[in-house]
């Protein structure tokens, strides 16, 4: 204010302070809004859902009777399908796609990366109705006629392991469906773990070099220790496209079991396919409401899915943090 008295002039208004403001509380609102959203959608679905969850309650998630006829729902086999091909896809898509992330980022020549990179990228825009074609025209076959029969001859005959592909090779079944779900996943999964493997600090490579490492010796002491958060976080957000992918596993998995068994060679359902499937067929309100209810519970599997992920990610980021630290 003395400055002011003196001079004459006015204090000039700090713009850029107002600017960043304005800026925070724009980012602010869009944050909240996505947040919003997402509690209107599960608002939705559980006002749909209600009379299915006031009748069915818990026996609803416990139980496989799905008869619209007798109006009694029972939603488990949809979601121990659900569960088991996206963990199918997950054990296979996931070596392959670190693999490949591993060769893009550690191995491959210059002129190599950008072509591999993208020509695997390219796999996540084909369509997911292409999926569906392409695996029920030349996937069920093959795994119908050589495949599944391959693996019944040989792991199948192994105890306890062996009970994971007994009965008959239809084609369409839970492992098809698993296969075409591990595909898809493959480039999430793969750019991801590029990614991670690239933001690696050169540093943690020089250090084992220097200390005379080979180049796998450094690969699995410094790059994959301190990218093991990063790959956990891969690897759920490509579980997270599996949990929720339908139009692919609907034409591949069979839809015609409600039997819960061991056996990956048993035709079923998953909550996305059963919702493609039946939602036009709700002819009555409360067959309506079980689907919804179905469409809710893949919601919050979903959900619980990413909140684990993201869990695991900040356990062993801040692990391989102590680590360097320490180090």
């Amino acid at each position: 204010m003395q400055i002011y008295r003196l001079s004459g002039r006015r204090p000039r208004k700090r713009i850029g302070s107002l600017g960043d403001r304005q800026f925070e509380v724009a980012t602010t609102a869009l944050a909240v809004g996505s947040i919003a959203i997402l509690g209107a959608i599960i608002v939705l679905l559980l006002a749909y859902a209600w009379p299915a969850v006031t009748r069915y309650g818990l026996s609803f998630l416990t139980t496989t009777t799905w008869d619209p006829v007798f109006e009694r729902f029972g939603a488990a086999h949809f979601t121990y399908g659900t569960l088991v091909t996206s963990t199918v896809a997950l054990c296979l898509a996931m070596p392959v796609a670190v693999g490949a992330a591993l060769f893009v980022a550690e191995y491959a020549p210059a002129w190599l990366r950008e072509p591999v990179s993208f020509t695997t990228e390219l796999l996540a825009v084909i369509p997911s109705i292409i999926y569906g074609l392409w695996g029920f025209m030349v996937l069920g076959p093959l795994m119908r006629g050589t495949i599944e029969p391959l693996l019944k001859g040989t792991i199948g005959q192994l105890p306890l392991v062996g009970l994971l592909f007994s009965g008959p090779a239809v084609g369409r079944d839970i492992f098809t469906g698993g296969v075409i779900l591990a595909i898809m996943i493959l480039p999430t999964i793969m750019a991801t773990s590029r990614e991670v493997f690239r933001a690696v600090p050169d540093t943690q490579r020089e250090g084992m070099l220097a200390l005379g490492a080979t180049k796998w010796e450094m690969v699995r002491h410094a790059v994959l220790p301190y990218a093991r958060g990063g790959l956990i976080g891969a690897a759920g957000l490509g579980l997270a496209r599996a949990l929720g992918e339908t139009m692919a596993v609907t034409m591949v998995i069979g839809n015609s079991s409600s039997a819960i068994t061991g056996s990956l060679l048993t035709p079923g359902y998953t909550m996305a396919s059963a919702i493609a499937n039946q939602f036009t067929e709700a002819d009555k309100p409360i067959y309506f409401s079980a689907i919804v209810e179905v469409a809710l519970v893949l919601l919050l599997v979903a959900t619980l899915v990413n909140l684990l992920s993201r869990l695991l990610v900040w356990r062993y980021v801040g692990s391989v943090g102590a680590d360097v630290r320490g180090g």
